[in-house]
């Protein structure tokens, strides 16, 4: 269990992902998770009303799956596998976050100061961010998961195109828009 606990080196997790993606190619599937949003609209037939999601959702069954995988090894993960030594920052970073009135997170995945914190500002800069990422999702086409690891791993140049920018957004959000909102 100690292994499954410690933060892994990149070039096994790479390895892994890698393998993965030979698998998914093999079989003619791409990954991504932003399409399941798609598929659970699908789902409910409003593809009658929304040409959009009017598909065949069942020939994505299996991506469901993924989601479904991944927040269960989620919550086993931060519940049973959790090791608070893992986390660690550059102190230059920390002070940059404090410096903005965001905590270190000690241990957890998240600052308390933001997901803790119910005041109207907060709410209003969670649901403005993930309006911003779904209509992002849409644009680009697809998600970061799937643009990086599919589409790049399938030599995609649109995937490329879009990870170049999903990059400069997040330079762009870290160095002058995130100190300008706290």
């Amino acid at each position: 269990m100690e292994i499954l606990s410690q933060t892994w080196h990149w070039s096994i997790s790479g390895f892994l992902i890698g393998l993965v993606m030979l698998f998914l190619t093999y079989f003619g599937k791409t990954f991504g998770m932003s399409s399941n949003l798609r598929s659970l609209c699908a789902m409910t037939g409003i593809g009658k009303k929304v040409p959009f999601f009017d598909w065949d959702w069942k020939s994505q069954r299996w991506n469901l799956v993924v989601v479904a995988g991944a927040m269960v090894g989620g919550f086993i993960a931060v519940h049973f596998l959790h090791d608070i030594s893992n986390v660690s920052l550059n102190p230059k970073t920390i002070q940059q976050l404090s410096n903005m009135g965001i905590d270190e997170p000690y241990g957890k995945l998240l600052p308390h100061s933001l997901f803790e914190n119910s005041s109207p500002k907060m709410i209003i800069i969670l649901i403005t961010g993930g309006i911003l990422i779904g209509f992002g999702s849409r644009y680009a086409g697809g998600c970061t998961s799937g643009h990086a690891i599919s589409g790049l791993s399938n030599l995609q140049m649109p995937s490329l195109k879009a990870v170049i920018g999903f990059f400069i957004g997040g330079l762009i959000m870290a160095h002058i828009l995130l100190p300008l909102i706290f």
